[in-house]
């Protein structure tokens, strides 16, 4: 697939591509967020819609073993900022 024809030349293009649609985002703190990407910056401050958050926890005092339990907390919001020094990655959705 030849990039250029499709109007990515940086990184950038790539986000500026996926505004209005269903984005992944992976942020610190074993968070990720999918939602539709209405806006960014170049600090990759975003700001999303619909979207739901899955937060990992890692439980490790609740078993003599050591070994940790991993429990899942999701939630949904209708608007979100999202401050760009906890971003990651951002995934635009599939393109076929």
């Amino acid at each position: 697939m030849d990039l250029s024809s499709s109007g990515i030349q940086e990184p950038f293009d790539l986000i500026r591509l996926s505004l209005s649609e269903r984005v992944f985002v992976k942020l610190r703190g074993d968070r990720e967020l999918t939602g539709i990407l209405h806006a960014y910056d170049g600090h990759m401050n975003l700001i999303m819609s619909d979207v739901e958050e899955t937060i990992l926890i890692v439980d490790t005092d609740s078993v003599p073993t050591g070994q940790g339990v991993l429990q899942v907390a999701k939630r949904k919001m209708e608007m979100l900022f999202v401050r760009g020094d906890g971003v990651i990655l951002v995934s635009p959705p599939a393109r076929t």
